[in-house]
């Protein structure tokens, strides 16, 4: 349980931020910039919420679910696996919370129609701020895989497929609240040569 009765505690005055192990690192670190980036995301799903509350009660739903397991995956990342017991069992994403989200998006896409180009973020106020959250979530990811391949660090593969299915859940949730398409704003290329 966490318990933050204190919000200041001066720790991070130094620009250094604990673990969930205990280590302290750099506040610029890898580890610390992914989990960071991940915490983004689910405040830019958090703003995109304000329009999806009201009319799209389904996908608000499965939104409030992603924010708290990409609470969960700021956990998994906050905390290296290292090989060394902590004393406690440390929260990682699972296989289950993937095949979740995958299910959230066949039932989302079985009413849209496949695309012939790609989509530009807008259409409506919902869609715009879930492009927005898709696009953090795609920084994260790559922040993540980035982290995943450097020396003397790990990154569960349940994360790094996690946060790739967050992203194309927002891309079908933006489609979605777009009409299921059909208010998408679509990429004509080179159209203004």
């Amino acid at each position: 349980m966490v318990v933050l009765n204190k919000i200041y505690t001066r720790t991070g005055d130094d620009g250094t931020t604990a673990l969930g192990s205990g280590e302290r690192r750099p506040k610029y670190d890898l580890r610390v910039t992914s989990y960071g980036t991940v915490d983004e995301a689910n405040a830019c799903i958090g703003m995109a919420r304000l329009h999806t509350a009201s009319a799209h009660a389904e996908i608000d739903a499965m939104l409030g679910r992603i924010q708290n397991d990409l609470f969960d995956l700021g956990a998994d990342l906050a905390t290296p696996d290292t090989g060394q017991d902590l004393g406690y069992e440390p929260l990682r994403i699972v296989a289950s919370q993937v095949a979740r989200l995958e299910a959230d998006i066949d039932t989302l896409n079985r009413n849209i129609k496949p695309l012939r180009t790609f989509v530009l973020p807008g259409g409506s106020t919902a869609a715009a701020t879930l492009h927005l959250a898709r696009t953090v979530a795609r920084r994260a990811e790559r922040l993540m895989v980035e982290l995943s391949l450097k020396d003397g660090e790990t990154v569960g593969a349940e994360a790094i497929k996690y946060i790739n299915r967050v992203s194309d859940f927002l891309f079908v949730a933006a489609r979605a609240v777009n009409d299921n398409g059909e208010s998408d704003v679509l990429w004509v290329p080179g159209q203004n040569r």
